[in-house]
């Protein structure tokens, strides 16, 4: 049992860390309604992973993850841009484009590959029972920093997500502090992508954050009440992985995703009077 615990514990740790930055961004990201926002840019840092592979880079690689974080980068320029247009052309329509030919030309790229069919599941899933302990510090320590960074200018960039309409009134520069929130968001996504793929960057991201909408308001009630679900989700998910012999990112999605069912037959069922209590509170 003590070997089991050791192989799963990293992944388990792994998987607190991703949630403690994602379920913050989540928020930011269901509020201003680019939900697929998180994974296009996924799915563009896993095509920038990609790339460096098939020009026999390491795997896990610094060179892999300089060239993702440059793909991601440009991904968030591109949706920056969008949010400029958005009055011409919703800015899900550009996210949505992003996606797909991302995901076009990274199947393209992986197939020209001698590992195509594994690099594409990489991509997807990622492999948390192979993150390292250096790996997750290294992480952590990143996450730390962009945490900071929106800490410390957390008034400019919830009240772009809550209220841009007042941001704009404030003499605010939308484009640049947009560019800011991308940009952060990117050095994030990059991360997270060689440790989880692109599907539990995506659940970690929106779940949490729309289980909790669907009974609560305020950015600090959500976020606690969020980082208990992925608590939650991430020990039922590994559990069910090894009591199950199931792919372990797999699993954790799917015991998201059944989370989600939970909540939402729940908030069906519970009396009105203790959904206004449960959903008092402001942003």
């Amino acid at each position: 049992m003590s070997e089991i615990l050791q192989l799963l514990l990293p992944a388990f740790v792994a998987c607190l860390v991703l949630l403690g930055i994602h379920v913050y961004l989540g928020i930011h990201v269901i509020t201003r309604g680019v939900i697929f926002v998180d994974l296009a840019l996924a799915q563009i840092a896993a095509l920038g992973a990609t790339c460096a592979l098939f020009f026999n880079a390491e795997p896990g690689s610094l060179e892999s993850y300089w060239v993702s974080l440059g793909f991601t980068f440009v991904g968030a320029i591109l949706f920056t841009l969008a949010r400029s247009q958005a009055k011409r052309v919703p800015v899900e329509a550009f996210i949505g484009i992003v996606y797909a030919v991302a995901s076009a030309v990274a199947i393209i790229v992986a197939d020209r590959g001698p590992h195509g069919a594994d690099e594409i599941q990489q991509i997807l899933v990622g492999n948390l029972l192979v993150v390292t302990p250096e790996r997750i510090e290294i992480t952590a320590a990143v996450y730390a920093v962009i945490a900071a960074i929106h800490y410390a200018f957390r008034e400019k960039f919830l009240l772009l997500s809550f209220d841009p309409e007042q941001a704009e009134k404030n003499g605010m520069s939308i484009g640049w502090w947009d560019l800011a929130f991308y940009a952060t968001f990117g050095v994030v996504i990059s991360l997270s992508v060689t440790i989880g793929g692109v599907l539990i960057v995506f659940s970690f991201l929106v779940v949490p954050t729309v289980i909790v909408a669907l009974f609560t308001q305020g950015v600090g009630r959500r976020l606690l009440a969020g980082w208990a679900v992925g608590f939650v989700g991430s020990v039922l998910g590994i559990y069910a992985s090894f009591s199950l012999d199931m792919p372990t990112g797999a699993a954790v999605v799917a015991t998201f995703g059944a989370l989600l069912a939970v909540a939402l037959v729940a908030r069906v069922l519970i009396p009105g009077d203790v959904q206004t209590k449960l959903g008092s509170g402001t942003h």
